[in-house]
């Protein structure tokens, strides 16, 4: 299981390098290019910021520690619930 824990807080550490530096890389091409495009690009920080992807990181470890804790509990009672044979 903690193997597992471990995988998910990679991946999480991973998701917010990739929003960060996206903020960054788009900040810039927004100010290098100028005009609706940079409207554009600001609308899009804003996206990937806390009001949009971002603001789902929360939710995603929730259900993804929820969903290791019923893992565990299935496999510690062998998976033998539900079964009628």
């Amino acid at each position: 299981m903690f193997n597992g824990l471990t995988a998910l807080g990679w991946g999480l550490v991973i998701f917010a390098i990739s929003i960060g530096v996206g903020s960054v890389v788009l900040s810039k091409l927004g100010n290098s290019v100028g005009g609706d495009a940079n409207t554009t690009v600001q609308y899009l920080l804003t996206q990937l910021g806390s009001s949009g992807l971002a603001g789902w990181a929360p939710a995603i470890i929730a259900v993804s520690v929820g969903m290791f804790i019923i893992g565990a509990l299935a496999i510690n009672t062998g998976g033998k619930q539900g079964r009628a044979y």
